[in-house]
């Protein structure tokens, strides 16, 4: 069963450090010059802009955090069981589909 996404619950996981990197996930963040503590800073600090409670195997989040002045968008996904964080991927917010905000999509 899925439960809804626990913002609470995922933020105290993250700051305890209850976090998996999937393999992918890293790969990625190199190609894209993304570091952890950017990632880090947007699963703490981030505004969350989706949630997609209904997500398998287990509800995610949309968030989006800076560095600097460079947007960074995260997917995370929570673990309420476990209490783990999933990083499922982290990206710089294309300009061609998302509004100035970095929030919200172009139509």
């Amino acid at each position: 069963m899925n439960f809804p996404f626990d913002s609470d619950r995922f933020h105290l996981s993250v700051r305890v450090g209850s976090i998996i990197w999937r393999k992918h996930t890293l790969e990625k963040m190199l190609q894209r010059n993304i570091s952890r503590e950017e990632v880090m800073e947007a699963l703490v600090q981030g505004e969350l802009i989706q949630v997609y409670d209904y997500d398998q195997p287990f509800p995610s989040v949309l968030l989006l955090g800076f560095s600097g002045d460079r947007p960074i968008h995260v997917v995370a996904a929570f673990d309420e069981k476990e209490e783990t964080a999933y990083v499922i991927t982290t990206y710089e917010p294309d300009v061609t589909i998302f509004e100035a905000d970095f929030k919200t999509k172009k139509k």
